[in-house]
């Protein structure tokens, strides 16, 4: 429990720093950037296996590429649902999650150490 809480904080900070250093991210708080954390946490969990599924045929067909694309969504629909949490532009999007995917794995591979 204490891991899982302490991801979510850690993973709220990196969405809390994003902004200043990829242009066109907004955050507007430490708060926001914890909201933002679970909703993407839970879209992750609850809308991205099924995009996922059927996606299935262009994602063997790009060799797996296209599931950044699929991460990139589900960052775009986090910033449709969190208030002062705003991503201009698809490269934006894209450099953000592609930053977080890495840092969610950072942080898994350190957390889940037992």
């Amino acid at each position: 429990m204490v891991s899982f809480i302490l991801r979510i904080l850690l993973t709220a900070a990196v969405i809390w720093l994003c902004p200043n250093f990829i242009e066109g991210i907004k955050v507007n708080d430490y708060k926001t950037a914890i909201i933002a954390t679970i909703v993407l946490g839970l879209l992750n969990t609850f809308v991205k296996p099924v995009v996922k599924l059927f996606a299935l045929p262009i994602t063997i067909l790009t060799l797996g590429l296209f599931l950044i694309v699929i991460n990139t969504l589900m960052v775009f629909i986090t910033a449709r649902f969190v208030d002062g949490f705003a991503i201009d532009g698809l490269l934006n999007g894209l450099l953000f999650s592609v930053v977080i995917s890495v840092a969610s794995f950072i942080l898994t591979k350190i957390l889940d150490n037992d």
